[in-house]
């Protein structure tokens, strides 16, 4: 008897890494949004990261968004909120590791903003492969003007 074959789409590359980077949003502490971002070479993950407050400090799941509080609207005043963003902490944490990301593309669910598109930037950064926007016209303009690929899927 022969077996009948199972029929399945494998997801591309950029599908599968996209896919990684929502299931590492998941453990976002973040009351605003969920993003998660991971970074890629030669299609090995290097690092990973979600938004979330330092290391040891209470996440805002805890005490409360600041910025909601305020009613800062998204995509400003970055600095009145507990949390690092998804990119920073996969950054920290390929540092942490003695990992370059040079050459590497990041994959994340959102956009960056013009502080993680500085460092992205900074750090050899060549491609960034989005899910969704983000309203900060100016990390687009930085990045294009660094030359770094964005694509969204």
């Amino acid at each position: 008897m022969k077996k009948k074959a199972i029929s399945h789409r494998r997801p591309s590359w950029d599908e599968y890494f996209l896919e990684m980077s929502a299931l590492v949003a998941k453990r976002s502490t973040c009351l605003r949004r969920s993003v998660g971002a991971v970074i890629v070479r030669e299609k090995r993950i290097l690092a990973t990261g979600y938004n979330g407050a330092p290391s040891g400090l209470k996440h805002c799941v805890e005490i409360g968004c600041i910025r909601q509080k305020l009613k800062i609207p998204s995509g400003e005043r970055h600095e009145l909120c507990r949390a690092l963003h998804a990119e920073q902490n996969a950054l920290i944490q390929a540092c942490l590791h003695g990992i370059s990301v040079k050459g590497a593309t990041l994959y994340a669910t959102t956009q960056p903003c013009v502080i993680c598109a500085k460092m992205l930037i900074n750090a050899g950064i060549k491609e960034i492969v989005i899910a969704g926007g983000y309203p900060d016209k100016m990390a687009l303009s930085f990045l294009s003007q660094a030359k770094i690929k964005i694509r969204k899927i």
